[in-house]
């Protein structure tokens, strides 16, 4: 199987399933014309994937996308360490939606499937000093809303309803039911 992103929490939440990875990606520019937010980002993680898999026709190759939305605004990465506390600033006390979409092609089987999962995650108030830890101490620049869930950015978290893998980066268990879906079961994901 294809990876066509250089996650590495998607490679591990993937590799953990027992698939053997390759990472191989392309230069894609990640935007939508698509008016909805979750078709925006479906369309982003099919780009990414197609991209890949018309040179690769025979493989399964995986694209993905993830964002944070908070008052109808995407909240992608981060350029800078400041740009970035304000994005915690503006997530600080509130509820947001982080949503992941993945896509599955196999150009030569005839496959395309694509999906979201919205999560939904409430932060608490985050203090001044928090924030200055949290960005002197967190890589923060490759990760979609400033944050990664399963880092030290667990110390805002309140509450969350969905699917945790989904936030970290990669709906796992919808990525498996699509699969199944297809016939591929976990009896099989060694070999492709």
């Amino acid at each position: 199987m294809i990876l066509a992103s250089t996650s590495p929490r998607r490679k591990e939440l993937i590799e953990r399933l027992g698939f053997k990875i390759k990472i191989i990606t392309k230069e894609s520019d990640e935007k939508s014309n698509k008016e909805e937010i979750v078709d925006k980002v479906k369309e982003i993680a099919y780009n990414k994937a197609f991209l890949v898999a018309k040179d690769y026709n025979d493989d399964y190759v995986v694209g993905a996308d993830t964002v944070v939305v908070i008052d109808n605004t995407i909240l992608g990465k981060p350029k800078t360490l400041i740009e970035a506390k304000e994005m915690l600033k503006l997530l600080s006390g509130r509820e947001h939606s982080v949503i992941t979409a993945y896509s599955l092609i196999n150009i030569k089987k005839g496959i395309e499937i694509v999906e979201a999962v919205i999560s939904k995650v409430s932060f608490k108030d985050i203090s001044e000093s928090e924030m200055r830890w949290y960005l002197a101490n967190e890589r923060v620049l490759d990760k979609a809303g400033g944050y990664g869930i399963q880092g030290l950015a667990s110390i805002f978290v309140n509450k969350i309803e969905g699917d945790y893998f989904s936030i970290m980066g990669f709906p796992v268990s919808s990525f498996v039911q699509s699969l199944n879906g297809i016939g591929i079961t976990v009896d099989d994901f060694d070999k492709i």
